[in-house]
C-alpha cells in the first residue's frame, strides 16, 4: 500500500470536518550512538530523520480536542475542561502533551486534528516523540502561542514522562524539535546544549527495521532506570559529585565499582563506557575516520546486548548480518532495545547493494521480511507548506 501523502492528510481532513486545515510535521530519529545515556545526564547523537508524523489541525470555538488517526482508523475526543486520566493507548500522548502546554501556562484552543505517520510505533525510531511535538507545535500554532523548541521538548518528555508513564530522557523530543539538515546533533542531556556534527557525503546511514517489538520495552526501560539511580546512589557514598552516572568515569568506575551488584555494575559500565563512546565517535566523524567511528558502533552494541541487556535475538542478527555487508563500517541496535531497528554506518559507495544482501537472509533465518532505508538527517519540528 502507497503511504499518503501530506496533501492526501488535507483531503481526508476536510472531508472529515469539512472545513480547511493548517499542516504541521516533527521527525522521528535515528540514534548514531548513545544509548540510554540520556536520562543519565550524558551525551547522545541523533539524527532526525526526514520520516515523520504529520498532524493537520483547525481549531473549534469550545475546549474539545477531537482526533482521527489515520494510521489506526481510530477516534478519541477530550475535553480540556475536564479531568484527563491516561488510558493506555496512543492518545494519552496527544492528552499529555495538552495537559503540559496548559500546565506550561499556555490556554489552548479546542482542536480538530487528524494524525498520520510514516514512522512505525515500537521501531525504536522514536515515533512517539515525533507525534508528541507534532501535536505540541499544531496546538501552540493555533493558540497563536510563540514556539520556543526548548521549551516544546521538554513539555513533551513531561507528559511522556508523567501521563504516558514511560520514563525517557529528553533525547527523542530534543532531536524532533531541533533536528537540523544533513547533520547529527551532539547533546549534552545534562546542559542541554548542543551543535551539530555534519555527515560527510561519503558515508550512508542505513537503518533496518526487525519487524519485531517484545512487550518487554516500556517495563525494562524503567527498570534499567532504576539500577542506574541504584548506582548512582552507591558510587556517590565513595566519589565525590556524582549527581548522575554521567559524573563517573571509566577508572572511577572500575576502582569504586566492586561496592556494586554485579547487574548493577552491569548497567553501570554501559552508560560510563557509552558517554566515553559518544564523544571519542563524534571526533572521529569530524576527522573522516569511519574505520574508527564503525568501531565504537560496534562496542556500543556489545555493551547494550551485553552489560544493559536490552537486546534481542533478531537485532542481534541483523548486526551480525550487517557487519558482514561490504562497505559496513559498524552496526549497532538504535533507541530502547528489545526490537525495533538497527543503524550501520556503511560507504556511499556500497550503500544501494546493501539491503539486496542483508534483507533476504535476515528473512530465510527469521521468517520476517525487514524494512531497509537510506537515512538523510532531516530538520526539526515546523508547519509544512505545500
Amino acid at each position: 500500500m502507497t503511504p499518503l501523502s501530506p496533501n492526501d492528510l488535507l483531503h481526508l481532513f476536510e472531508r472529515r470536518f469539512g472545513r480547511q486545515p493548517i499542516l504541521f510535521r516533527a521527525p522521528g530519529r535515528v540514534n548514531l550512538i548513545g544509548e540510554h545515556t540520556d536520562y543519565n545526564d550524558g551525551f547522545v547523537l541523533p539524527a532526525a530523520l526526514d520520516l515523520a508524523t504529520y498532524v493537520a489541525v483547525a481549531p473549534r470555538e469550545d475546549r474539545v480536542i477531537q482526533v482521527h488517526s489515520v494510521n489506526l482508523n481510530a477516534d478519541f475526543t477530550a475535553d480540556l475542561g475536564q479531568p484527563q486520566s491516561p488510558v493506555h493507548g496512543w492518545s494519552d500522548y496527544v492528552v499529555g502533551v495538552a495537559l503540559e502546554l496548559e500546565k506550561s501556562g499556555h490556554r489552548l484552543k479546542g482542536s480538530d486534528m487528524m494524525v498520520m505517520s510514516v514512522l512505525s510505533m515500537g521501531s525504536g525510531l522514536s515515533a512517539s516523540a515525533a507525534l508528541e511535538a507534532s501535536v505540541g507545535y499544531a496546538l501552540l500554532s493555533v493558540a497563536g502561542a510563540p514556539i520556543n523548541r526548548l521549551d516544546l521538548a521538554k513539555i513533551c518528555q513531561r507528559a511522556e514522562n508523567e501521563f504516558v508513564g514511560m520514563r525517557c530522557g529528553i533525547m527523542d523530543q530534543f532531536i524532533s524539535c531541533h533536528g537540523v539538515e544533513g547533520c547529527a546533533l551532539l547533546l549534552d542531556c545534562r546542559s542541554l546544549e548542543a551543535r551539530p556534527v555534519p555527515i560527510d557525503p561519503k558515508v550512508r546511514i542505513l537503518v533496518c527495521n526487525t519487524m519485531v517489538h517484545h512487550q518487554l520495552a516500556g517495563s525494562e526501560y524503567n527498570l534499567r532506570r532504576r539500577d542506574c539511580e541504584t548506582a548512582v546512589a552507591l558510587l556517590s557514598q565513595t566519589i565525590d559529585g556524582v549527581r548522575a552516572l554521567r559524573d563517573v568515569s571509566v577508572p572511577e568506575l572500575e576502582t569504586h565499582g566492586a561496592r556494586l551488584p554485579q547487574t548493577i555494575l552491569k548497567r553501570a559500565r554501559h552508560v560510563v563506557t557509552e558517554n566515553k563512546r559518544v564523544l571519542e565517535a563524534v571526533a572521529a566523524l569530524e576527522a573522516g575516520d569511519f574505520i574508527e567511528t564503525g568501531r565504537l558502533m560496534n562496542a556500543s552494541h556489545e555493551s547494550l546486548r551485553d552489560d544493559y541487556n536490552v537486546s534481542c535475538p533478531e537485532l542481534d542478527l541483523m548486526v551480525e548480518l550487517s557487519r558482514t555487508a561490504p562497505g559496513v563500517y559498524g552496526s549497532r541496535m538504535t533507541g530502547g532495545g528489545f526490537g525495533g531497528c538497527t543503524v550501520s554506518l556503511v560507504d556511499a559507495a556500497a550503500a544501494e547493494g546493501f539491503a539486496d544482501i542483508v534483507g533476504p537472509t535476515y528473512e530465510k533465518e527469521t521468517g520476517l521480511k525487514p524494512m531497509i532505508f537510506s537515512c538523510y538527517p532531516g530538520r526539526g519540528a515546523g508547519p509544512v507548506v505545500l
